[in-house]
């Protein structure tokens, strides 16, 4: 991350000069670890869904004799995500996620936007139902 930023520097790429944010993805089990060490150098995560529930759950996503068993739904990716976001809120930094799982899965956009993600990237053919799944959502949240 630190040769990272020194590189973007040295051509003028630096967070808050001309309004720039650095996000980086979160797509390694590591970013949610060490999240606290990645957060003070970046101004947000973008979780990775689909990279980061493979190399959790130790299986290739495109592996036909494994595919089954990835599954953005299982109880260790529901902690990645609710440690992730949880560590964006603690430094008061952006948390946002791309991948597939908001798409398919309404039980993870839920968990997601109740756990305080900042912004969902959605397919485009789930836009629609997600955006209006997740209004009503925030409405029942706010009573």
């Amino acid at each position: 991350g630190k040769k990272v930023l020194e590189i973007m520097r040295r051509n003028g790429l630096e967070s808050g000069r001309n309004g720039l944010e650095i996000y980086v993805m979160c797509e390694l089990p590591v970013n949610v670890i060490l999240a606290d060490e990645f957060l003070s150098m970046f101004d947000g995560y973008s979780i990775g869904s689909n990279d980061l529930t493979q190399l959790t759950l130790g299986v290739d996503r495109d592996g036909q004799l494994v595919t089954h068993i990835f599954d953005e739904r299982n109880p260790a990716m529901f902690e990645m995500f609710r440690q992730a976001i949880a560590a964006c809120k603690r430094h008061n930094k952006y948390c946002g996620i791309c991948g597939q799982a908001p798409s398919d899965y309404p039980e993870v956009t839920e968990f997601l936007v109740k756990e305080g993600i900042s912004s969902i990237s959605l397919n485009p053919d789930s836009v629609i139902k997600t955006w209006r799944f997740v209004a009503d959502l925030e409405k029942k949240l706010k009573k």
